[in-house]
């Protein structure tokens, strides 16, 4: 099945890379811009209510301004070829499949960490009805697990992918475009020390954060490239949002087996996840005729 959908495929029409990147660089700019277009008045406490709302409605502005990009800079053959929701990620063939395959696969990843947690019963917080009223009632909550996730993902993977696929191969584009995600995030070395943060602390904070959103980069772009579909990307980025860097400190105040069972997990969660990624994100299993060949 696979090989005769790709046989029927065609490859994407080029655009130069200079305008490609030249896109992505000013949308990155333009993201991160419209963080602080406020003024330093309104953006002292990033976690203030009032910061957070007037943050949501320019980032809403920038999404609006990115797939612009898409629409003026793209090739006009793949334009005529293609319905321009399309090349965002935005498309009802193999939804259901982009939404529930590529989490699982995520959760196999993060096996340790979950065991962790269901030792320590946080895991049955979820249970609770009260806990889903006060995360949708909490601001802090959206940002980090709906607005901040589709943003992010909306601008660096479905505006900026299509464009640099039209430049380069799928394995370049894979890589490049999550350099300008992870540099995106270096303006929070400016908000720390602004919060009187030593400059050799915050610059070191700011790297290993370069370092770890550059890799979920990669495979938020690898997700978006093979199913073909923004939802993937977005559920995955909100999921390891919640999920946060694995506390390793949590992880050695268990008792010895406990702590045996979780690290066997945690190997085999990052073992299966790498054997089972190229098989969970084959393109035909999400209708995926247009980001095919990565």
């Amino acid at each position: 099945m696979e090989d005769t959908i790709l046989k029927e495929l065609e490859p994407l029409p080029q655009i130069s890379i200079w305008t490609s990147v030249s896109c992505c660089f000013a949308m990155a700019i333009l993201y991160v811009g419209s963080l602080y277009v406020w003024g330093t008045k309104h953006n002292r406490d990033r976690d203030h209510p009032s910061t957070i709302k007037r943050r949501f409605a320019s980032v809403s502005v920038v999404m609006g301004l990115a797939s612009l990009f898409v629409y003026f800079f793209s090739s006009e053959e793949l334009l005529e070829r293609e319905n321009f929701p399309v090349l965002l990620g935005l498309r009802w063939p193999g939804l259901w499949q982009a939404a529930l395959i590529p989490y699982a696969l995520t959760t196999l990843l993060f096996l340790g960490p979950i065991y962790v947690n269901i030792q320590n019963e946080s895991i049955r917080s979820y249970l609770d009805l009260d806990y889903w009223r006060g995360s949708f009632n909490s601001i802090i909550w959206l940002r980090n697990l709906v607005m901040a996730p589709l943003s992010e993902e909306f601008v660096f993977r479905a505006c900026m992918m299509p464009l640099i696929l039209q430049s380069c191969s799928p394995l370049v584009a894979v890589f490049i475009t999550p350099l300008f995600f992870g540099v995106a995030h270096l303006h929070h070395i400016a908000e720390r020390l602004s919060l009187g943060v030593k400059l050799s602390t915050a610059l070191l904070i700011g790297l290993f954060q370069f370092s770890y959103t550059t890799l979920f980069g990669f495979y938020s772009a690898f997700l978006f490239a093979r199913t073909g579909h923004l939802i993937a990307p977005f559920l995955v980025h909100a999921f390891c949002n919640h999920m946060g860097l694995p506390d390793l400190q949590d992880l050695w105040q268990q008792d010895l087996w406990r702590r045996i069972i979780a690290i066997v997990l945690y190997i085999v969660g990052f073992i299966g996840w790498i054997f089972l990624l190229p098989y969970a994100t084959a393109p035909y299993l999400y209708d995926n005729t247009l980001y095919w060949n990565v």
